[in-house]
């Protein structure tokens, strides 16, 4: 899936696992896929023994995924992406690797950003 595509809807939630998410459910061409589903918070805590405890926990990086996909977009806030056109770099029937801005050279490529802030010890 290369080429534009225009944001059909979102999501910015809990997923049925109780994962924290976010999808842009994109339409092209008479088809359509999902941009997300990354995790965007931390697993629980686990104890001495390694057994997982407690809730997950709040993480910095869905601050960051938000505020990427708002600044590629060019828009200032969630509830105005839905109908904005993006550009999309993909795999057909396959993974959306990064969106871009639909008139500049902006780009949100989350595997390649998220391993650099990794790297930076900011998440």
């Amino acid at each position: 899936m290369n080429g534009n595509a225009q944001i059909e809807s979102t999501m910015l939630g809990y997923e049925d696992h109780g994962i924290m998410t976010c999808f842009l459910h994109l339409k092209q061409d008479g088809t359509g896929q999902g941009f997300g589903g990354y995790g965007l918070d931390n697993r629980p805590a686990k104890d001495k023994d390694g057994h997982r405890f407690g809730d997950r926990r709040p993480s910095k990086l869905a601050g960051f995924w938000v505020k990427r996909i708002l600044e590629v977009v060019g828009v200032d806030k969630w509830e105005d992406l839905v109908g904005k056109h993006i550009r999309v770099d993909g795999e057909e029937w396959g993974v959306i690797n990064g969106i871009g801005n639909i008139t500049k050279n902006k780009w949100f490529y989350p595997k390649k950003e998220i391993e650099e802030l990794k790297q930076e010890k900011e998440i």
